[in-house]
């Protein structure tokens, strides 16, 4: 009881009060219990409640955080198909994964600490990793071993995944440049993703490496879906000057954008040549076919699954899991075209 006795001395209100607002009992003022989960999370509560938890034994279970809708979920089957990798996987070790869904309306953070509260996990792997992330400096200071697919600049060491967001930009600025594009713009989603940052920084250096112009006019950024990729087909053709091509980070967004472009009478590839990030179901019918980048899912699922089954179950002695960037393969289509003279 030392933990929940620490918050109620911190607190001044009874261990039995504590101990219900923690397990969401009734009979708690939602004030109260508020104050109770506020305070759990400061004084790194969920780190005893963890280890109290493994010391009892093992839930064999894995949860995967991720958030929902249609831009979150990057409208195809990623996170299914990864899913169902990493599932067949852990059923072979009797691990059960389970997904823990955020509604964009809820607080990613009080969430992942309620879940955290309950002791049902053994281990978690964090999605959509933003640039600053505090659900990974809350993973750090409990017991439970995680993982995240995607970086962050949020110190501490953790493992990761991630797909290789610099290079994407660094080969796609280095190819149109050989086919004669100057003005090359880049496209990203809103938010505080750190792939978006990844490859923004990357469009960036590259560009500058390069001797091309780096300047506010060829850097968009929108809503992370079909409609966001439209208004901003519109605000590229708007400019006198407009970019000969442009390097798209988000699915949904290059859908829009080409419709955006063949709406106002403009060919993709002929007039503006554009390169996506990732190859998906979503793009299948774009007429021509995306510029991008392949990757295997199935393989993806497989390596998360065995990083985290060794770091949550592995023997002592046995060599940690590494951290890496996901191999990908560049496919060019006559959405790419030399610049005409």
């Amino acid at each position: 009881m030392t933990g929940i006795r620490a918050l109620a001395d911190r607190l001044n209100i009874s261990i039995g009060t504590v101990s219900r607002a923690l397990n969401d009992k009734p009979g708690v003022n939602p004030e109260t219990r508020a104050r109770v989960l506020k305070m759990a999370q400061e004084i790194g509560y969920v780190a005893n409640a963890a280890g109290r938890n493994l010391r009892k034994g093992r839930t064999n279970t894995i949860g995967l955080m991720i958030g929902t809708g249609p831009t979150a979920l990057g409208g195809d089957n990623f996170f299914m198909a990864v899913t169902d990798a990493m599932q067949r996987v852990l059923l072979e070790d009797g691990i059960d994964l389970v997904l823990l869904p955020v509604h964009r309306a809820m607080d990613p953070v009080a969430f992942l600490h309620r879940t955290l509260q309950r002791g049902l996990l053994d281990g978690v792997i964090l999605t959509a990793t933003q640039v600053d992330d505090p659900r990974i400096a809350l993973m750090a200071r409990s017991s439970l071993p995680f993982m995240t697919l995607g970086r962050s600049r949020t110190p501490g060491k953790y493992l990761w995944m991630d797909l290789d967001f610099e290079e994407g930009a660094r080969h796609s600025v280095m190819r149109l440049a050989e086919l004669g594009h100057r003005r090359i713009a880049v496209c990203v989603p809103t938010g505080n993703s750190n792939l978006a940052q990844l490859y923004c920084d990357s469009w960036r250096a590259t560009m500058g490496a390069l001797g091309l112009p780096v300047t506010d006019d060829l850097s968009f950024v929108d809503d992370g879906s079909e409609d966001g990729g439209a208004r901003v087909a519109a605000r590229l053709l708007a400019q006198e000057n407009r970019p000969t091509a442009i390097l798209m980070c988000s699915e949904p967004m290059t859908s829009g954008f080409y419709g955006g472009l063949l709406g106002a009478g403009v060919r993709p590839g002929a007039d503006v040549s554009v390169v996506g990030f990732r190859q998906s179901p979503l793009l299948r019918h774009l007429a021509p076919p995306i510029t991008c980048f392949d990757m295997c899912l199935k393989t993806l699922g497989q390596d998360m699954a065995s990083a985290i089954l060794t770091l949550t179950y592995g023997a002592e002695g046995q060599a940690p899991p590494t951290s890496g960037l996901v191999a990908m393969d560049y496919v060019e289509t006559p959405s790419v075209q030399a610049i005409k003279a």
